[in-house]
C-alpha cells in the first residue's frame, strides 16, 4: 500500500500563515470585506416575498454550480496546512471510497429480484446450439435468444406473456434495441429490435404502450428488412440515439460495419445494406498471411456511441481503444487508435509502479461520458484489476473535441483505484465517523486487489459504477461492487477548501449468487442540468425526479437495484441507527460529512414524508413511521444551528443592524428544501403556445399537471409541518420568543432570523396558491382565455414564469387579468360566475380574493340589469344591488374594472350610481386623505402625496364622463313633458344632487378645476356648496381668475361685504394688474361695502370702507402721477417704459410716490395731495409747497405765450387742488393761501382782470364769505408788505367786494345781515375805516352805499 508523500518536493511560497504574503492577502481580503459591508444596501423595505424569492433563487444558483466531473477528478496541485504539517494532494489518482458495513448508509438497495418465468426455462431446455440473454430495461423487459428464436417478457409482471420473434432461420448471435432513424417509420414505431444471426442481420419494429399494471406492453412488427452478414459472426451491435444509425462488428475481424435502411428502394440503393467503414473493398477477399508464430486475431468486443460528440468508441480483444468520428456526410473516420501499451505509458506518469496497472491486465469495458456530463473527460475504461481510467480526447489544436471537431489524441486524466481490502475497508469505515488529527485526506491505496478479477463493468451517469468480480470462476457466480459519487461531500469540498476529497464515492458489495448476463437502466439517463456544471448534483433533484433504478439480469432472475437518495439514507439512519454513539452520533456524523445546512434540509424532507424505503414485501413506499418522523423533526429543530450577528461588519449606523444577521443553517436548509421542490417549475413558463399538426392553436403546460399537483402537495405538507412546530422553531415562535433574550444583540439576531424564516413562510403560501391558480387555469378552456387577452398582456403571460407569477407585482397583475378573462368568458357563455369565482377564491385566495368574488357577483348583477332593460324596475334593483356590492370592495377595484362598470352604468342611465362608486373608489384609494392635506398645503411640487391625488383624479375623470353623458342625455330628451318630470330627467337630477351634496372635498376641488379648464365658470358659480368658497379662496392667492370668481360668487349670493374684501385684496395683490384695474376693483369694493344687509357688523363695514378710501386716495394720486410721467418729455426715452411699468401696477406707498417721483418731478399739487393722504400737518412744508406750486404754475404759463394768462393758470391750479382737498383746513389753509395769492397778484399780475380773481377763487371753492372777510380784514390790519401805505387800498377794495357779497348772501330769505348784529356792527366799523384809506372812486361809492344799508338795518 502506498501513501502520499508527507513533504513537498519544493517550497510553496505563501502557504504558511506566518508568511508576509499570506498576511498581506488576508489583510486585503479583510479590507474588501469591510468595504463590501459598508456598501450593503438597506434592506428594511424589501418585501418578505421578494426576500424569500431571492433566497430560493440563490439556493438554486448555488446548486447549479455543482462542480463538473472534470473538476473533482482533475484539480490542480495545491498545498494544505493541517496542524502545521504539510501534505500534498496527489494528482491524477484516487481511491476514496466509503464502503459502509451498515445498511442504513448503503448508497444502493435491492428492491426485488424478479424470477425468470418457467416457460423460458422450458424453452431453454430445448436449446440445441446457443442461448444468450439480455435486458431491455427501459421497457422493463428481458429477452432470451434460444437458437433461432427470441422471447421477450415483462420481468415486473408476476405472470407475463411471452412476446416471441421466430422469423429468423439461423442461430441468433446478438440482439440490440436501438432508436429508429427519424422519418423512416410511422410514429408508433419507437424502437428497432436488431437481431443478428449467423447469416443475416434483421430489424424488427417495436411499439410500446403503458399497461394497466403500470408496466410496458411491447408489440413487434415485421419490417421485412435484413442484410446478409455471412462469415462475420456478429456479436456486437450499437446504435445512435440521435441519428438512428446501426453499427456492428463480429468475431471474424475488428472491422466496423453499418446496417443502413430506408423507406423505399432507390435506383442505386436497396432498402437495407451493409457497409464496411474500416477496410478497403479488396481486403475482404484477401487472406491474411501470417509468418512465424501464430497470433490471436484482434476483434471488437464492445462498441459505445457518444452522440453528443459524434464519436464511436470500440474496444478490441487486445484492449485497444479506437475512436471513430461520425461526420455529417455519413462517413466514419478512424481518428485515434490507443493500444494498451500507450495507455499504460500514460498512466505510468501518474503513479508509482503497481501491479494493478501492468501489461498483464486488460481493459474489460468502456463507457462514454457525454459532453453534457463533462467537457474534457470523454471515456471511462475499466481494467480487469478494477481500475477506472478516465480519458480525454483532444484535437490537433489542443482543444477538447466537440461534435464539429474531430479529436486526434487521447490521454488518461485520472485513475480511480479499487477500494481497500477488508481490513483497510473496516479501518476506513471506522475512521469516517471521527475527525483525523493531521489530515482529512485518506491515503491512496494503489495496490488493492479487491476487484480482481473484474469480468466486466458498466458506468452510468452521473457515475454509478457496477463491477462484476468473478472471484471463483468455477462457481459461475459474480460478486457485484456497486459505487456512486458522494454528491454531498463533493459539494462540501467545493465550498470548503479545508475539506479535501478526490472523487469520493459511496459503495457496497452485493453477492448476486449467480452470473450477471446483462445490465440496464430501468429509468432514463440521469441529468441534473444540460451542461457539465451542475450535471451530477443528485442532491438537487432528490424530489424532482425518481431515483435511478438499475436492472441486472442473471441466470436466475432480474435483480432491481435502486439508487438511494440522501433523504432515504438519513431516514434509514434515524430508523436503523444507534451504533456506538447512538442516533445523536449518527446525526453528528451526517453533519460532519455534509454540513449542517444539508442536514437540516434533509431532516425537514424526512419529516415531511419525502423518504422512501423498500418494504418487507419488496415494495417501494414512503417512510411514515412516527418515530422516524419525530426524530427528523427533532433534528431539524434542535440541530438547526443558530443565527449569527456579525457586528464587525457594521462600519456605521446607516444600515440597520438586522441586515448584519446571517440566518441559521435551519433557514438555509428550509430555503434549500423549498428550492429543490420548486426546481423544475421556478423558472419554467406557466403556459406554452403550440401549433397542432393541422394548424390549430393549443396551450399546454410546460410542466406536467400531475407533477404540479405533487409539488403542491409537498409544499402543503411543509406548510403544515411549519405551522405545527412554529412554537418550537426559533424565529417562528412569535413575539413571546423575545422574552428569552438577554441582550440587545440576541434580540437583533432573533429578529433577523424571524425576518428570514417568515419570508419563506409567506413564499410558501404564495407558491401553493400560485400552483392552484395554474391548475384552475387549465381546468377552464385555457385557449379561449388566452386568446381573449390583449396582445401585450398575452405576450407577458406567455413569458411569465412560476417565479414571476408568485413573487412579482407583474405576476399578480397578470393573474388578475387571467381571472378577469375567465370570469368574462363565463359571463359571455352564460355560466354561473359566482360558482367559478368561489372556486377560485377557495383554491387560490391570493389571486382571487373574497373581494374578487364580490366583484364577480356584482358584475353578474350588472349583466342581469342590462338584460332586463334600462327602463325597468328590475334593472334598477339589479343595479342598486351591484352598486352595494361594488362599494363594499371599492378598494379592490382596478381602474380597468371601474371603467367597465361606469360604462355599463352610463349605458343603463345609472348616473348617480356611477358617481357614488367613483367617489367611493377615490376615497378608498386614499384612506389617509393625503390628497386633501396636499391641496390644503398649496399643492407643493415634488411631494409624494401627489400620487394619492393622481389616483383619486383617475376616478374623478370618470365622473366627468358621467357629467358629459348627462348633458348629452338632456339634449336628447327633455326633463319635463306635459308638466311632469320624466324618468330620464329624474335620473339626471339624481346625478346633479349627488354632485352637489358630495362631502368629498378633493372631488369638489377636482370638479371645479375641471369646470374652469373647460370654460364652465358660469356653471361653477351656480353650484351651491360650501366647498366652492373654500376652493376659490384657496386658489385665489395664486390665480386671478379664481379670485374674480370668488367675489362674483359672493355678489351672486348677496355677500357684498365679503366681495368687497376680496376686491380690496385684489387691488393690493401682486397679480400683474394695471393701476386702472386696481382702481376699478377699489371702486367696486366701495360700492359693495356700502351696500347694507342685515347681519353685517357695522364696525367691520366702517373699517373696510376706510381702507378702501385710503387706497383709492393713494391710487388716484398714483394714477395722476402716471399720466403726467407718460407725457413728461424730461424723462429719458429709455427710462420712461420702466417708470411707467413701476407705476402702472401695484399701489405704491406714499413715501415712494413722494420721494421717488413727485418731489423730484416738481409735481407740487400731488405733493400736497400726498400730505393730505399721509396726514402730514407740518404747516411750513405745506406753505412752502403751495408757494412752489404757484411759482411753478406762473413759470409754466410764461413759457407758453399763446396759452392762458399766468394768473389764470395759477387760479386754475389752486381751484383744482382746492376741490381735491375738499377745503381741508390743514392742506388748504385759506389764511395762508389768500395773502399768498394777493401778494402774487400784486407783484406779478397787477393788471389782471378782474382784479378780484383771487377772492373769486375762494368764492368758487365755496369758502364762506365770513372766512374770506376775516382773512382780508387781518391783512388790512397787519399792514404787511406789499400792502402798506397807499397799497392798503387794494386790500380795502377787496374788503368792500367781499363785504358786499357777504351782505347780499346773508339777507337772502329774510336773514340777518352778516349773520348777526355783532358781525354787522363790526363790518360797519370796518367800512367806515377803509373809506379813509384812499379807495377807488367806484369802491368808495360802493362802500358808502353798503355802510348806509347796514346802518339802516341796525337801527
Amino acid at each position: 500500500m502506498s501513501y502520499a508523500p508527507q513533504t513537498p518536493q519544493k517550497a510553496l511560497p505563501g502557504a504558511y500563515l506566518q508568511t508576509p504574503a499570506h498576511q498581506s492577502q488576508a489583510l486585503s481580503q479583510r479590507g474588501q470585506a469591510a468595504q463590501t459591508g459598508s456598501q450593503r444596501p438597506n434592506t428594511e423595505d424589501i418585501e418578505p416575498i421578494t426576500r424569500a424569492a431571492k433566497a430560493v433563487s440563490e439556493a438554486l444558483l448555488e446548486e447549479s454550480r455543482y462542480p463538473e466531473l472534470d473538476n473533482y477528478i482533475g484539480r490542480e496541485s495545491r498545498a494544505r496546512i493541517a496542524r502545521f504539517k504539510l501534505t500534498i494532494v496527489q494528482e491524477g489518482i484516487s481511491s476514496e471510497y466509503e464502503v459502509s458495513n451498515q445498511s442504513a448508509w448503503a448508497p444502493f438497495q435491492k428492491i426485488k429480484m424478479h424470477t425468470i418465468p418457467d416457460r423460458i426455462f422450458e424453452q431453454y431446455n430445448r436449446a440445441q446450439v446457443s442461448t444468450i440473454m439480455g435486458l431491455f430495461a427501459e421497457f422493463n423487459h428481458a429477452w432470451v435468444a434460444i437458437d433461432n428464436a427470441l422471447y421477450l417478457w415483462d420481468y415486473t409482471h408476476p405472470n407475463p406473456d411471452l412476446v416471441s420473434f421466430e422469423d429468423a432461420s439461423h442461430t441468433i448471435t446478438a440482439v440490440r434495441l436501438v432508436v429508429p432513424r427519424p422519418g423512416v417509420f410511422v410514429p408508433s414505431i419507437v424502437r428497432l429490435l436488431v437481431v443478428a444471426t449467423t447469416s443475416d442481420i434483421i430489424i424488427v419494429g417495436v411499439s410500446a404502450q403503458t399497461a394497466s399494471h403500470g408496466g410496458k406492453t411491447i408489440v413487434l412488427y415485421s419490417l421485412k428488412m435484413s442484410a446478409s452478414v455471412k462469415g462475420l459472426d456478429v456479436d456486437v451491435i450499437e446504435g445512435s440515439n440521435s441519428t438512428g444509425r446501426i453499427f456492428f462488428s463480429g468475431r471474424g475481424s475488428d472491422d466496423v460495419y453499418e446496417f443502413t435502411y430506408q423507406q423505399e428502394e432507390k435506383w442505386f440503393t436497396n432498402r437495407c445494406a451493409k457497409i464496411n467503414h474500416t477496410s478497403k473493398g479488396y481486403s475482404t477477399f484477401t487472406p491474411s498471411l501470417l509468418f512465424g508464430q501464430k497470433s490471436q486475431q484482434e476483434i471488437v468486443v464492445q462498441m459505445v456511441m457518444d452522440d453528443s460528440r459524434k464519436l464511436l468508441y470500440t474496444l478490441s480483444s487486445k484492449s485497444t481503444i479506437r475512436t471513430f468520428f461520425v461526420r455529417s456526410n455519413g462517413s466514419l473516420d478512424l481518428v485515434i487508435t490507443r493500444p494498451l501499451g500507450q495507455t499504460l505509458s500514460n498512466v505510468g506518469h501518474m503513479t508509482s509502479q503497481t501491479d494493478l496497472i501492468s501489461p498483464s491486465m486488460s481493459i474489460v469495458s468502456i463507457s462514454a461520458i457525454t459532453a453534457q456530463e463533462a467537457a474534457k473527460t470523454h471515456l471511462v475504461a475499466t481494467t480487469s484489476t478494477g481500475c477506472r481510467l478516465f480519458m480525454s480526447a483532444t484535437s490537433s489544436y489542443g482543444s477538447y473535441s466537440s461534435s464539429s471537431n474531430a479529436p486526434t489524441s487521447m490521454q488518461v486524466q485520472h485513475v480511480k483505484f479499487p477500494p481497500a481490502g477488508s481490513n483497510s475497508q473496516q479501518n476506513q469505515s471506522s475512521q469516517s465517523t471521527q475527525l483525523t488529527q493531521y489530515s482529512s485526506t485518506p491515503p491512496i491505496d494503489t495496490s488493492s486487489r479487491a476487484l480482481i478479477p473484474t469480468r466486466t463493468a458498466v458506468r452510468y451517469a452521473p457515475g454509478y459504477f457496477l463491477t462484476f468480480v468473478a472471484r471463483d470462476p468455477q462457481a459461475g457466480t459474480d460478486l457485484l461492487f456497486l459505487s456512486g459519487p458522494d454528491s454531498g461531500r463533493i459539494v462540501q469540498s467545493s465550498q470548503d477548501q479545508q475539506r479535501s476529497t478526490r472523487y469520493p464515492e459511496l459503495a457496497l458489495w452485493l453477492n448476486l449468487g449467480s452470473r450477471a448476463e446483462d445490465v440496464g437502466l430501468a429509468m432514463g439517463e440521469f441529468a441534473a442540468s444540460s451542461s457539465p456544471v451542475g450535471f451530477g448534483n443528485e442532491l438537487a433533484v432528490q424530489f424532482d425526479r425518481p431515483s435511478s433504478e438499475i436492472a441486472i439480469l442473471t441466470n436466475t432472475g432480474v435483480h432491481v437495484l435502486r439508487r438511494r437518495r440522501l433523504v432515504d439514507i438519513f431516514a434509514a439512519v434515524l430508523r436503523l441507527g444507534g451504533g456506538a454513539e447512538g442516533i445523536d452520533g449518527e446525526v453528528k456524523r451526517f453533519i460532519r460529512q455534509y454540513g449542517r445546512d444539508e442536514m437540516t434540509s434533509t431532516a425537514l424532507a424526512v419529516a415531511c414524508g419525502q423518504a422512501f424505503d423498500v418494504t418487507s414485501d419488496s415494495r417501494l413506499a414512503r417512510i411514515s413511521d412516527p418515530e422516524v418522523m419525530e426524530l427528523a423533526r427533532k433534528s431539524f429543530v434542535e440541530q438547526g444551528g443558530k443565527p449569527v450577528y456579525n457586528e464587525n461588519s457594521m462600519l456605521d449606523r446607516s444600515t440597520p443592524a438586522i441586515d448584519f444577521v446571517r440566518p441559521s443553517p435551519r433557514h438555509e436548509g428550509l430555503a434549500r428544501y423549498i428550492s429543490r421542490l420548486l426546481r423544475s417549475v421556478w423558472k419554467a413558463p406557466i403556459i406554452q403556445e403550440v401549433v397542432t399538426p393541422n394548424g390549430g392553436f393549443m396551450v399546454i403546460s410546460s410542466v406536467n399537471l400531475s407533477k404540479l399537483r405533487d409539488i403542491s402537495q409537498d409544499l402543503t405538507k411543509l406548510k403544515e409541518f411549519l405551522n405545527a412546530n412554529k412554537s418550537f422553531i426559533e424565529g417562528l415562535a412569535g413575539p413571546e420568543a423575545l422574552g428569552s433574550v438577554n441582550t440587545k444583540q440576541e434580540e437583533v439576531t432573533l429578529q433577523g432570523e424571524h425576518r428570514a424564516l417568515h419570508a419563506l413562510v409567506v413564499l410558501l403560501d404564495r407558491v401553493i396558491e400560485g400552483i392552484a391558480f395554474v391548475l384552475v387555469l387549465y381546468d377552464e378552456k385555457i385557449e379561449e382565455t388566452i386568446l381573449s387577452l390583449a396582445n401585450e398582456t398575452r405576450q407577458q403571460v406567455i413569458s411569465l414564469s412560476y417565479e414571476g407569477l408568485c413573487t412579482t407585482d407583474l405576476g399578480k397583475a397578470l393573474a388578475k387579468d387571467l381571472v378577469k378573462a375567465i370570469v368574462n368568458r363565463n359571463i359571455l357563455s352564460g355560466s354561473n360566475v359566482e360558482t367559478v369565482a368561489e372556486a377560485l377564491r377557495r383554491r387560490c385566495g391570493s389571486f382571487c380574493s373574497a373581494d374578487d368574488v364580490v366583484i364577480f357577483k356584482a358584475q353578474e348583477f350588472v349583466k342581469r340589469g342590462g338584460e332586463a332593460g334600462p327602463d325597468s324596475d328590475v334593472c334598477r334593483d339589479y343595479l342598486n344591488e351591484s352598486l352595494r356590492l361594488f362599494k363594499q370592495v371599492a378598494g379592490s377595484l382596478s381602474m380597468e374594472q371601474l371603467h367597465w362598470i361606469v360604462g355599463q352604468y352610463i349605458a343603463l342611465q345609472f348616473y348617480a350610481g356611477s358617481i357614488q362608486l367613483c367617489s367611493n373608489k377615490a376615497q378608498e384609494s386614499d384612506r389617509g386623505n393625503r390628497a386633501l392635506t396636499w391641496i390644503q398645503e398649496g399643492r407643493p411640487q415634488d411631494d409624494k402625496r401627489v400620487e394619492s391625488f393622481e389616483s383619486r383624479r383617475k376616478c374623478y375623470d370618470l365622473i366627468h364622463q358621467v357629467i358629459l353623458s348627462v348633458e348629452r342625455s338632456r339634449m336628447e330628451s327633455p326633463d319635463i313633458v306635459d308638466g311632469h318630470l320624466t324618468l330620464s330627467g329624474r335620473r339626471r337630477d339624481e346625478a346633479a344632487d349627488e354632485i352637489d351634496t358630495s362631502d368629498d372635498e378633493v372631488f369638489q376641488t377636482d370638479l371645479y378645476d375641471w369646470y374652469l379648464q373647460n370654460n364652465r365658470s358660469e356653471q361653477l358659480l351656480e353650484v351651491e356648496s360650501p366647498y366652492v368658497i373654500t376652493y376659490l379662496e384657496r386658489r385665489s392667492s395664486d390665480d386671478i381668475v379664481h379670485a374674480d370668481l370668488l367675489w362674483r360668487y359672493y355678489v351672486q349670493n348677496e355677500r357684498y361685504q365679503d366681495a368687497a374684501v376680496v376686491q380690496v385684496a385684489l387691488a393690493k395683490s401682486n397679480f400683474m394688474l394695471s393701476l386702472d384695474r386696481r382702481i376699478e376693483y377699489l371702486g367696486n369694493a366701495r360700492t359693495n361695502a356700502s351696500t347694507t344687509r342685515p347681519g353685517i357688523v357695522r364696525s367691520h363695514r366702517t373699517e373696510v370702507l376706510r381702507e378702501i378710501s385710503d387706497l383709492l386716495e393713494v391710487a388716484n394720486i398714483q394714477s395722476d402721477l402716471l399720466q403726467r410721467l407718460k407725457n413728461n418729455t424730461k424723462i429719458a426715452a429709455e427710462r420712461r417704459p420702466k417708470v411707467v411699468e413701476e407705476l402702472d401696477g401695484k399701489i405704491l406707498p406714499l413715501s415712494v410716490l413722494f420721494n421717488t417721483y413727485c418731489e423730484p418731478a416738481s409735481y407740487f399739487d400731488l405733493c400736497i395731495l400726498i400730505y393730505e393722504a399721509a396726514d402730514h400737518r407740518v404747516a411750513s412744508d405745506i406753505k412752502a409747497t403751495w408757494q412752489n406750486l404757484l411759482e411753478d404754475a406762473h413759470v409754466d404759463a410764461e413759457k407758453n405765450p399763446q396759452g392762458p394768462e399766468p394768473y389764470e393758470k395759477v387760479a386754475e391750479a389752486v381751484r383744482s387742488l382746492g376741490n381735491k382737498l375738499s377745503l381741508s383746513e390743514t392742506m388748504f389753509p385759506v389764511s395762508e393761501l389768500l395773502p399768498m395769492l394777493k401778494r402774487y397778484a400784486h407783484n406779478f399780475q397787477p393788471n389782471s382782470n378782474p382784479e378780484t380773481w383771487v377772492l373769486d377763487i375762494f368764492i368758487d371753492l365755496q369758502v364762506s364769505f365770513e372766512t374770506i372777510y376775516v382773512v382780508v380784514e387781518n391783512m388790512f390790519y397787519n399792514d404787511e408788505p406789499p400792502f402798506q401805505g397807499g397799497n392798503r387800498r387794494f386790500i380795502g377794495n377787496d374788503i368792500v367786494y367781499i363785504a358786499t357779497l357777504w351782505f347780499q348772501d346773508s339777507i337772502r330769505g329774510s336773514g340777518s345781515p352778516f349773520g348777526g348784529e355783532d358781525n354787522a356792527f363790526a363790518v360797519s366799523q370796518m367800512l367806515q375805516m377803509i373809506m379813509q384809506s384812499g379807495l377807488d372812486e367806484r369802491r368808495l361809492e360802493q362802500c358808502q352805499s353798503l355802510r348806509m344799508r347796514v346802518e339802516n338795518m341796525l337801527r
